[in-house]
């Protein structure tokens, strides 16, 4: 008999075609998460669940799957899984890094851009046919050149971005918890609060953790250099959100681009209403290419879990 393995949500065909001529699968083609007892009662004896960023693993999913041996997240981030249930009960955890390495740091380039540029302001006036004829302090900008960009978590997303905004003409500083292994010499080590109040942009891309939660709380973003902008593509959690669009409200920073939200899907009122915001729906790793990657990658854990080995993608717990 085939063992069991549950998908959560909908994932591309890629993922699927591996996995279906080995295992039973029971598959939620949905795009929104569904509740945790709905999940364990289609697939009581899962030996293998493939989820999504947005699924909650808690302690008691966990619990109540007797058969379960591999937990394989369709996302890097692991935050959404009770890690130490998993390690509890024996269960190996994978997640789908590097693949989307260079996806997220182009979606954070183009938030920077667009929050600097003010494009969305700029679409909507041509739309609205507004636009009369070239001016010299039309929609003027937020120019890169010679100042200072520092980024919160100098892994390879943000090592990748690093290199993206140091092409525009800016320098850059990190802040980790350890200096970074590898970054280019011209990439200094700084400590947060110096970061956060002498940078010109700040862009997020630290995992969430009891430490970094709110790591831009009310009081370091009133410390941010004013006319500064913020970009996050790391986790909603990091920053206060009321705090961050009181700040934004008052001018006191040029703008930010958020790709993700303390309380996802929901997003805080006030930044619906802001011109110096650009919103994107937590599209960090989309496109084609690298969400094709990610199911390949997650499907590919599960199997090699059940065969015995020990894939590479391994969540270290």
């Amino acid at each position: 008999m085939k063992k069991r393995v549950l998908i959560t949500q909908h994932i591309p065909e890629e993922g699927i075609r591996l996995l279906e001529n080995q295992f039973d699968l029971v598959y939620h083609d949905v795009r929104t998460p569904l509740p945790s007892s709905e999940l364990l009662e289609s697939c009581p004896d899962a030996a293998g669940v493939l989820c999504l960023l947005s699924d909650r693993i808690s302690q008691d999913f966990i619990s109540r799957l007797p058969s379960l041996k591999v937990i394989s997240n369709y996302a890097v981030g692991i935050n959404n899984i009770d890690l130490q249930a998993a390690k509890n009960r024996g269960v190996i955890v994978c997640n789908t890094p590097d693949v989307l390495t260079q996806a997220t740091a182009d979606l954070a380039l183009g938030l920077l851009l667009a929050v600097a540029r003010k494009l969305l302001p700029a679409d909507r006036y041509c739309r609205n046919r507004e636009f009369k004829g070239w001016a010299s302090d039309l929609f003027a900008g937020f120019g890169f050149q010679g100042k200072q960009c520092g980024i919160i978590g100098m892994g390879k997303i943000g090592t990748a971005f690093a290199g993206r905004v140091k092409a525009l003409g800016m320098t850059v500083v990190y802040h980790n918890r350890k200096i970074a292994e590898s970054p280019e010499k011209s990439f200094s080590f700084s400590s947060l609060d110096d970061l956060i109040k002498n940078s010109d942009v700040i862009s997020l891309h630290t995992p969430l953790t009891p430490e970094t939660r709110h790591i831009l709380s009310r009081e370091r973003l009133l410390q941010m250099k004013k006319g500064s902008i913020l970009i996050n593509t790391g986790r909603g959690e990091l920053i206060d959100e009321q705090a961050l669009a009181e700040v934004l409200k008052s001018g006191h920073l040029y703008g930010a681009g958020l790709d993700v939200f303390e309380n996802e899907p929901i997003i805080h009122p006030d930044l619906l209403t802001l011109d110096n915001v650009v919103l994107a729906p937590h599209i960090g790793s989309a496109t084609l290419e690298t969400r094709n990657e990610m199911a390949i990658l997650a499907a590919t854990a599960i199997i090699e879990v059940m065969q015995g080995l020990t894939p590479g993608n391994r969540v270290v717990i």
